[in-house]
């Protein structure tokens, strides 16, 4: 169970730091639509709670 929540966390905190990569980069050319830089902010929010509160409940599950 802690190695798998492990790997979620993981994955989630990829995935924050694709679309924030995504929205950096989309932004750096210049041409950003802003509804698609909404739309990643959004998921970025999404993602990094995820990954929040995964990592918050591997905490509990190693401190028991």
């Amino acid at each position: 169970m802690i190695t798998f929540l492990t790997i979620l966390v993981a994955l989630a905190m990829l995935a924050t730091v694709g679309v924030l990569f995504a929205g950096i980069l989309g932004m750096a050319g210049g041409k950003a639509n802003p509804k698609t830089a909404n739309w990643l902010m959004r998921w970025r929010i999404i993602f990094q709670f995820i990954a929040v509160a995964l990592f918050a409940i591997l905490l509990l599950l190693l401190k028991s």
